[in-house]
């Protein structure tokens, strides 16, 4: 995009001006990457049996039908060849300029990690993570990819993936530290999310004087607190404000 654009320019100053920036993201962040969200890839979800995705990614469903579960989850959720876009590349390049001090992130697809992130909160957990609930021994995507029907741990045990499910809280000490680093930052800059799903979106309530940027497509609930709204690619503005 133009990096000229008067909403670059001031998001660019702004960024310049700052020394402790948190970035917010959502799904939103990964689109670019090829992984769909979930409002576009509804009609995918409901074809699972009819139910919608917040059944087939509840706590309950994954306990009860574990076989529908993974083949659902293998074939919509898991995108083991998606790559870091531009966006992604755009937050490790300022936190290697010392300026991002953390990225709190609702998406479950490991891209910050890819881009070269250090400092990631995943708030909903992570794909790349499994658990037996046999053992507890904590394994990545081989043995899910690797395995047809429910993926078994070499103790015998079944796996989980370590992702925050419906119906299950999120993880205390990630929450803790995401809100400790809201608090303290100067600028927070949220992105990709429509900041309706709690308590993630909750935590824009921990802002304190810092500088409040939305970039989104569509609007959302905080557009009239935000000092900043960008309506356009969140990859490509990314990538257009922070300094090669």
């Amino acid at each position: 995009m133009d990096p000229s654009t008067p909403e670059i320019e001031t998001l660019r100053k702004m960024i310049d001006k700052s020394r402790n920036i948190v970035f917010f993201g959502g799904a939103g962040m990964s689109t670019e990457s090829g992984i769909p969200d979930f409002r576009s890839a509804h009609g995918l979800y409901r074809q699972a049996e009819g139910k919608t995705y917040e059944e087939m990614l509840s706590i309950r469903f994954f306990l009860n039908q574990p076989a529908t579960f993974w083949a659902f989850y293998r074939d919509i959720m898991l995108h083991p060849d998606a790559k870091p876009n531009a966006g992604h590349y755009a937050l490790a390049r300022l936190e290697r300029q010392g300026k991002l001090k953390a990225i709190l992130t609702q998406n479950i697809d490991g891209l910050h990690q890819d881009a070269g992130s250090q400092r990631v909160f995943e708030l909903h957990g992570s794909v790349r993570r499994n658990l037996c609930l046999a053992c507890g021994k904590v394994m990545g995507l081989d043995p899910v990819l690797g395995q047809q029907g429910v993926p078994k741990c070499e103790c015998g045990g079944t796996l989980r993936p370590d992702i925050v499910f419906y119906g299950e809280p999120l993880d205390a000490t990630v929450m803790d530290e995401a809100i400790r680093a809201v608090m303290k930052c100067d600028l927070l800059i949220v992105g990709g999310t429509s900041l309706t799903v709690y308590p993630a979106a909750g935590l824009l309530g921990y802002r304190r004087e810092a500088k409040l940027v939305l970039i989104n497509r569509d609007e959302t609930p905080f557009d009239q607190r935000a000092d900043l709204v960008v309506r356009d690619n969140l990859a490509a503005v990314l990538d257009a404000a922070v300094p090669q």
